[in-house]
């Protein structure tokens, strides 16, 4: 029923899609997994207030939500032809096909804990990889939101490397998630975010890593309902504007975007990093989770370095990951 109801979406985006995404009376038209009560719904609406508390005559904004146009790699697909949407918070995962550095945004292990992380979204560190994606695929990159802190969910109790050891667990697309949990000895796949409760369900994988709203909102719980605390990732979700729509707005409007675009984020960010831990615990205390801390977490740092090196000189990067790490 699920996927019958995204293709039906799709199929409707794509008769929008002839239509200018941005109509004679500034309608600006959003997209979101989620309902307006997960962290990043609520980002893009508070992006809309902060541009119209500027805007003069004010913006339409439609911001369609609980996936109903589809999902990321359909919000991509969009935002690059500039049709039938206009923005979007999108997981540096599934650009990578147009800039692939993109994903060492929110490569796992790479920020030391939420300072560091809210340090290198709040400089100029990564506008490379911002000036890449725009040239290559005309997106712009206008905020970073994010916060979530990300863990192992399994249908079994994960607690050291042992238990890791053929773990076969869902990981995003972009090459460098496979390799990094290749290398702590887990069995990772990529596939669709949309089969990944039918896939534990019927022992294809025994689990996945996210953060706490999405285990929340999903009830990943119900298949999977052990969480380790490995604390691998904080997410980097850049807010995404189409470049087509973007030029196509006056520029006195294009500089209180850009400005929105950044304090939202911010917004995002601190909304996001608290509600993190309090929907773990809130689960916890509901009787939905089991939580096990992870032994000798600085062997899966050992382990994680020299394919975090190797992966960016490969993608020629090397200054861009030290940039990140010296923040």
């Amino acid at each position: 029923m699920r996927r019958t109801l995204i293709c039906a979406a799709i199929a409707g985006c794509a008769a929008m899609a002839s239509q200018p995404s941005i109509a004679a009376d500034l309608t600006l038209r959003g997209a979101s997994l989620f309902d307006n009560e997960h962290a990043y719904s609520k980002t893009l609406i508070k992006f809309a207030e902060l541009v119209n508390e500027e805007a003069d005559p004010k913006v339409t904004f439609d911001l369609r939500g609980n996936s109903e146009l589809g999902i990321e790699p359909d919000y991509v697909t969009f935002l690059t032809q500039g049709v039938a949407i206009d923005y979007a918070i999108i997981a540096p995962s599934n650009l990578a096909r147009f800039a692939p550095s993109l994903p060492l945004m929110d490569m796992p292990f790479v920020f030391r804990d939420l300072d560091h992380w809210n340090a290198v979204l709040s400089s100029d560190v990564l506008k490379p990889l911002e000036d890449e994606l725009l040239e290559k695929a005309d997106l712009m990159i206008i905020g970073y939101a994010g916060g979530g802190t990300r863990n192992l969910i399994s249908n079994h109790k994960i607690s050291n490397m042992e238990e890791l050891t053929g773990h076969k667990m869902r990981v995003m697309g972009a090459p460098i998630q496979a390799r990094v949990f290749q290398a702590i000895n887990a069995a990772p796949s990529a596939i669709a975010y949309s089969e990944v409760y039918n896939a534990i369900q019927t022992g294809v994988i025994d689990g996945l890593e996210n953060e706490s709203a999405s285990l929340m909102q999903y009830k990943f719980f119900e298949v999977a309902p052990n969480v380790t605390l490995t604390q691998h990732s904080i997410t980097v979700r850049p807010i995404v504007m189409s470049g087509k729509s973007f030029r196509k707005l006056p520029e006195d409007l294009q500089a209180i975007v850009l400005k929105a675009g950044k304090e939202a984020g911010e917004y995002g960010r601190a909304l996001e990093s608290t509600e993190d831990a309090e929907k773990l615990e809130q689960m916890k205390e509901a009787g939905q989770i089991d939580v096990s801390e992870f032994a000798n977490r600085e062997e899966l740092l050992e382990l994680v370095t020299p394919v975090q090196d190797a992966y960016a000189e490969e993608l020629g990067a090397e200054e861009l990951l030290k940039a990140i790490r010296s923040k």
